[in-house]
């Protein structure tokens, strides 16, 4: 489907207004698709500042490769992540990722990239660690498939403003915008990264609602 939709042309009334205030995310931030795949596992639970302070630390002494990051031990691994917390966990989650690469895809990245997208995102999902929210924002933003990335922004604002509640799960926010919006990678991107920006910026626990663009819009029938 398409945004022809009631709730397509909802969830874009959102997209305009939140873009409109917020300009271009240009969101992934990182140099390669392995760069993205790593910050896609290390920013569970931290901010993005954090992580790039881990992936610099794996830039700086030449291990943000397949063969450098499978070179360290668990230990070592979880120590260069350091900044982004929770490293002792992030380490082993990292690592069953790239173990997967080895042994699923050859220590091939492209070849990993270019499967097809259910065959990836169940690989994906298979590994020890890594959630839907991980798995999508690896699809989208590193191997370029239109799949919408769900997180807790996006929970929190939808039912702040009547287009869901707190009882929607995962697949069914993410099918609210994946069969009312246009099938397009770009405009994936673009939404998802917004709806991280209006998260942060405003919509907090305690939010900030007579600042944010969205203040005054609703689902009206």
């Amino acid at each position: 489907m398409c945004s022809h939709t009631v709730a397509g042309q909802r969830l874009m009334e959102i997209f305009e207004l939140l873009s409109n205030h917020f300009g271009p995310q240009n969101w992934w931030p990182a140099e390669t698709e392995l760069e993205m795949i790593v910050g896609a596992v290390l920013t569970q639970n931290t901010n993005w500042k954090n992580v790039e302070k881990a992936i610099e630390n794996l830039k700086g002494k030449g291990l943000l490769s397949l063969k450098g990051l499978r070179s360290l031990a668990v230990t070592e691994l979880a120590q260069e992540i350091r900044p982004a917390g929770y490293f002792n966990i992030k380490a082993k989650r990292l690592m069953n990722l790239i173990d997967f690469i080895v042994a699923y895809y050859q220590a091939d990245l492209s070849l990993f990239l270019e499967d097809e997208t259910q065959n990836l995102r169940q690989g994906l999902l298979s590994v020890k660690g890594v959630g839907p929210e991980t798995a999508d924002s690896i699809l989208l933003y590193a191997a370029h498939r239109p799949v919408f990335v769900i997180d807790t922004y996006t929970h929190r604002i939808l039912s702040r403003h009547g287009m869901t509640d707190d009882q929607t799960t995962y697949d069914e926010l993410q099918k609210l915008f994946m069969d009312h919006l246009s099938e397009d990678t770009s405009l994936f991107n673009e939404f998802h990264a917004l709806i991280v920006q209006t998260g942060k910026t405003y919509c907090r626990r305690k939010p900030l609602c007579t600042r944010c663009p969205l203040e005054g819009w609703g689902p009206f029938d």
